[in-house]
């Protein structure tokens, strides 16, 4: 394997050294982090001067759709997606058609990602058996199979007692829970946020209750359990509040925002239709700022996508009836940069911690820092060049995007995995 020199960069690595340094990186791992290293005529130089280079970034929430929906998203096109939007590793959750509820999924996709990922594709395994809430899927042989964690996602675990129990089975393998929170009593057939915008448009709403009240019960059950919590797509001004004084009383718990949850509200509802469906759904203003002010003061802790693909003719159904989520890997730090950075919220190097080393920390994964003997996975990117989403940039398979038409700031250039250039802009 080539030797590879990045040359005259600007080094933000919250895990480690940052600064203006050059990164020799010999075999797949970074073997030195100085300045004015002087290459050799075996080493390829990448001139990295007036850019940025950070760890490549990882997304603790994503959806693939192999097995069950390969024309919204196979192995490949996520790679592609995930590539453009500087992501070198990310976590697949469990909803797949059949859900990873077994060793034999697990060797199934494994099997998919050996063969054709460009990038890091680590799966879940579901908390419980079909997501149905009822019975605990075997966790210590999705963990001797592979998994980086347990997660129902797309729904809440209903039942506190089989929540409870989940919990403490898990203590067999470590690994955490990334939890839906959303009682699907109060939230019922809502396809939006309960609020002056559902009444105006008459549709069923989400109650914000509907996450509150089960996060609140499960900051209960791991206080009780002493098993560590990770929120996943928190959405509310209360849901944040909870997290804080959960942290303060000494819950092992972490959360993570989307950025659709810190840069949209359900006005766009008005404007989007169906293509503003997601869930949890997207919410007030008073909402968006409490997530913003939690991504500021720690209480969430990672950034994540929940990058939900679709197949294009969903778009032909009414709101009642599309598929909620959307697509999310390649606008996500474009858009950390535009709402977060560049209106004075967190700083750079804030918004590359949570999406590099605090994944890493919660997932307890050995990337998202550049460092001496680590693997070389490795974004570079200038954080002024501007570029517009449209429909044509996307290598997603689906193009579901409320942000298309939109002008984002922060181009990802070129994206290393283990010393390799996986991608060029």
């Amino acid at each position: 394997m080539q030797k590879i020199l990045i040359k005259d960069g600007i080094l933000i690595n919250p895990g480690g050294k940052s600064g203006k340094y050059d990164i020799l990186i010999d075999n797949g791992k970074v073997v030195d982090i100085k300045k004015d290293i002087i290459p050799d005529d075996k080493t390829k130089v990448i001139n990295a001067h007036s850019k940025y280079v950070s760890p490549g970034f990882i997304d603790m929430h994503t959806h693939l759709r192999d097995p069950g929906d390969t024309r919204s998203e196979d192995v490949e096109s996520l790679s592609n997606a995930a590539l453009s939007g500087g992501y070198t590793t990310v976590c697949v959750m469990a909803n797949t058609k059949p859900v990873i509820d077994n060793a034999r999924i697990v060797g199934y996709l494994q099997h998919k990602i050996e063969k054709s990922a460009k990038i890091r594709i680590f799966p879940y395994g579901a908390i419980t058996k079909g997501l149905e809430g009822k019975e605990i899927a075997p966790f210590y042989s999705l963990y001797k199979a592979g998994v980086v964690g347990f997660s129902d996602d797309g729904r809440g675990v209903q039942n506190a007692n089989v929540m409870r129990n989940a919990l403490i089975y898990n203590k067999v393998t470590g690994l955490p829970f990334i939890l839906h929170e959303e009682d699907e009593n109060l939230s019922g057939d809502g396809v939006m946020n309960e609020g002056s915008v559902s009444i105006e448009l008459g549709f069923r709403a989400i109650p914000a209750s509907s996450e509150e009240t089960m996060i609140a019960r499960d900051i209960v059950l791991s206080k009780e359990t002493g098993v560590p919590i990770h929120i996943t797509h928190i959405s509310t001004k209360g849901a944040v509040e909870l997290v804080r004084k959960a942290k303060k009383d000494g819950v092992k718990i972490t959360a993570d925002c989307t950025p659709h949850h810190f840069s949209l509200t359900d006005i766009e509802v008005k404007k989007l239709g169906r293509f503003a469906k997601v869930k949890p759904p997207l919410r007030s203003r008073e909402d968006v700022n409490a997530i913003i002010e939690g991504l500021k003061d720690g209480t969430i802790d990672a950034i994540a996508t929940d990058h939900a693909p679709h197949y294009d003719d969903y778009g032909t159904l009414e709101m009642t009836l599309a598929p909620f989520g959307f697509i999310g890997l390649e606008t996500s730090f474009g858009l950390g940069v535009k709402v977060l950075v560049e209106e004075g919220h967190l700083t750079l190097e804030k918004l590359i911690s949570k999406v590099t080393i605090e994944p890493a920390r919660i997932l307890n994964l050995p990337y998202g820092v550049v460092e001496k003997g680590k693997a070389a996975d490795i974004v570079i990117f200038d954080p002024d060049r501007k570029w517009k989403v449209e429909k044509e940039i996307f290598h997603s398979r689906s193009v579901n995007s409320p942000f298309i038409g939109w002008t984002l700031k922060g181009k990802i250039e070129k994206v290393l995995i283990d010393g390799e250039i996986r991608y060029s802009s």
